[in-house]
């Protein structure tokens, strides 16, 4: 992703508003309503597609959670991805990647990966994970299924929330970007906070239903769907905006 925010300069002259490229509209069959997004100001947000949630050997996976249906969005996201890039579209991974010293956690966040406070939480040991959800830890790494690419951006979190703490905002502003797709894991939890905090900060959200999946209760991503068309924003199926983002390549 290049900044967008950059003025037109030589030695006698600054245009503070260059001209960008023309808008690219598509239409997507979203619920409650259809929508039309522009894709030069669009970009897709990845959340936690991480070892230590997706994979059988990571973190969730050695307290005994079921990560299938975590891992039912690495597909979806794996065709998403490419079809984004193809159409221009940025990709940005938001992911935990927590310092060793966990300087910056708050109890509460600490108490959520290990309530009993024994041990096997957020910077511990936990099957194969050396130190969970922790920055250059396996754990932390996006699974080997899905590819980061040079283009892409990074960013990384400490809450479930990818907007507190970080620079993603300033990021995506700087882009001139004002609507968002959110995919990964899991939906009710870190996916839906983020998304929750870019509606209140004014951005247009979608919640890409498919390739936003959860390890909770079926009735947690029930009312995550229910509440975004509610209350955020609007859902679309995968497959339906993997073949509008081919369409736009």
């Amino acid at each position: 992703m290049s900044v967008r925010q950059q003025w037109a300069r030589s030695a006698d002259h600054v245009n503070l508003h260059p001209v960008h490229a023309a808008p690219r509209p598509v239409t997507l069959a979203a619920q409650p309503q259809h929508v039309t997004l522009d894709l030069e100001r669009t970009a897709l947000l990845v959340v936690d597609m991480q070892n230590d949630f997706c994979h059988p050997d990571g973190w969730l996976g050695s307290i005994g959670v079921d990560v299938a249906g975590a891992r039912a969005a690495i597909e979806p996201c794996a065709q998403l991805t490419t079809a984004a890039r193809a159409a221009g579209v940025p990709v940005t991974w938001v992911n935990w990647g927590n310092r060793p010293d966990l300087a910056n956690l708050p109890a509460g966040v600490i108490h959520v990966y290990d309530a009993d406070g024994t041990g096997g939480g957020i910077g511990d040991r936990a099957g194969r994970s050396e130190a969970v959800l922790t920055a250059g830890s396996w754990g932390a790494r996006v699974v080997d299924e899905l590819a980061v690419a040079p283009v892409d951006l990074t960013v990384t979190k400490y809450r479930m929330s990818g907007f507190t703490d970080t620079d993603l905002d300033s990021i995506l502003r700087l882009n001139g970007i004002d609507t968002l797709l959110f995919a990964g894991v899991n939906a009710d939890q870190c996916v839906l906070a983020t998304l929750m905090d870019a509606a209140a900060l004014g951005y247009n959200v979608l919640l890409v239903e498919g390739a936003a999946t959860t390890t909770s209760p079926d009735f947690c991503l029930q009312a995550t769907v229910y509440n975004t068309r509610q209350c955020f924003g609007f859902t679309v199926d995968w497959s339906d905006l993997v073949s509008v983002l081919r369409d736009a390549a």
